[in-house]
């Protein structure tokens, strides 16, 4: 049996999920009593409900059980900074695969086509902005790493547009930035709440399960889940929880959980829309530095900041580490926007990216009816996405060329355990934040 010790838990104040318009809307139970299902899948994240729905329209007859420890919307697919990303994310200076990144560009292709047509039949209100994506550096020394991005898009052939100064500035809002790399197939959204509106789009035969953590797994033919006050037994099993699946016995010694920091202002008065904002539509960059700061300005005349990274074995933030963010989320802020720097930062909170050592998700059966897909390494709306829509053909035996490239592609390297993960990774994370400077 495994008892599962961490459990996920809330990191701050949720910004994205408590500015949901849908928050209040009742979309599962808490479990109680005795189940039995087909299948269940653990984990109500983008994963978990693209892998729910695909496997409800495979199988309609199915039972099916969706189970999350929290509200959906809550865990690490309502944390993140909301981009849908479609060109590949890479900026560590290797050798461009071309046809490698031709066929993520169109598994992440697939995967907006998907959401944004589930979007609009269910009329989902998730702020969805075909806003396109901004790479942005100031230090002289992280240009190169722009650079080198945008000739791998070139040499792929997906567009892309360079800015610099002035014509970068009027784009922004803030002349901040030395130069930037804009491409234009990038999707803006909350992501809580457009991960709340697919769960409460997802067929009848799908009997969601929320705020019910699950207590202990037994191995036997039939799995079995207990919780408090209750259990469920299924004949196959999905784990797609990211690091808290090393607990239920699935991706063991190949996933790292990193602890990331966001925080979200109060809105802009119109006042300051006016002064700084005049004419500025809503956009979202991530940096050319990989431990750089991601910065958003919402439809909603918001200002999300996200940076800072720690390694967190617990695999929960404390009140310390939420501080620490805050205090450098003002920083980064006040440097973007002097002119904005009393603005209040109405939100703080921590989530998870769950990282392979090679940036190869874990997509496969742990045993006998043990499925589990984990790992979308920072990309996982549109990644975890597509991973659940193919992990659903999977288990049910079908193959593709989508299918088997998914299954080239992942073979995470292999992670030692404690105290040599946290050694190794703290060093990994010092690599990745050195010579960031002022694009942090």
């Amino acid at each position: 049996m495994h008892s599962i010790r961490k459990r996920p838990a809330i990191d701050g104040d949720l910004g994205w999920y408590e500015t949901s318009p849908s928050r209040h809307l009742p979309l599962g139970t808490r479990l109680k009593g005795d189940h039995r299902f087909d299948v269940a899948i653990v984990g109500a994240g983008f994963t978990g409900v693209s892998l729910a729905r695909r496997l409800a329209e495979l199988r309609p007859e199915a039972r099916i059980a969706l189970i999350d420890a929290l509200e959906v919307g809550q865990g690490a697919s309502g944390r993140n900074a909301g981009f849908i990303i479609d060109v590949p994310h890479n900026v560590d200076g290797g050798a461009a695969d071309i046809d490698h990144d031709r066929q993520l560009f169109a598994l992440n292709n697939f995967a907006i086509a998907q959401l944004r047509s589930l979007k609009d039949r269910y009329r989902i209100d998730c702020a969805w902005d075909d806003a396109g994506k901004y790479m942005s550096a100031r230090e002289d020394g992280n240009l190169a790493a722009l650079e080198h991005f945008e000739a791998s898009l070139k040499a792929a052939g997906f567009p892309c547009e360079q800015l610099q100064g002035q014509a970068l500035a009027r784009r922004l809002g803030t002349d901040y930035y030395q130069a930037a790399v804009y491409t234009p197939g990038n999707v803006l959204v909350n992501p809580a709440s457009l991960v709340r509106g697919l769960a409460a789009a997802l067929p009848k035969s799908v009997t969601l399960f929320e705020a019910s953590p699950v207590l202990a797994r037994e191995d036997g033919p039939v799995h079995t889940l207990r919780f408090l006050g209750g259990t469920v037994r299924a004949d196959a099993l999905a784990l797609t929880v990211g690091s808290f699946s090393a607990g239920f016995g699935g991706a063991r010694n190949r996933i790292a959980p990193v602890f990331t920091y966001a925080s979200l202002t109060a809105p802009l008065s119109e006042k300051e829309v006016a002064t700084c904002f005049n004419g500025v539509r809503p956009w979202g960059t991530t940096s050319a530095h990989p431990g750089g700061t991601t910065v958003r300005y919402t439809p909603d005349r918001r200002i999300f900041v996200r940076n800072t990274f720690a390694l967190r074995p617990a695999l929960r933030s404390s009140d310390a580490d939420l501080h620490a963010a805050w205090i450098q989320h003002r920083r980064s802020f006040a440097a973007r926007f002097p002119f904005l720097a009393e603005k209040v930062l109405e939100y703080t909170w921590g989530g998870m990216i769950t990282v392979t050592s090679n940036h190869q998700s874990v997509f496969r059966r742990e045993a006998d009816n043990l499925y589990c897909v984990v790992g979308c390494n920072g990309v996982g709306v549109a990644k975890g996405t597509y991973l659940g829509h193919f992990m659903a053909e999977y288990m049910n035996g079908m193959r593709s060329p989508e299918l088997d490239f998914i299954l080239a592609n992942s073979n995470p390297g292999w992670i030692p355990g404690e105290p040599f993960k946290r050694i190794g990774a703290a060093y990994r994370l010092r690599q990745a934040l050195a010579g960031a400077g002022g694009d942090i």
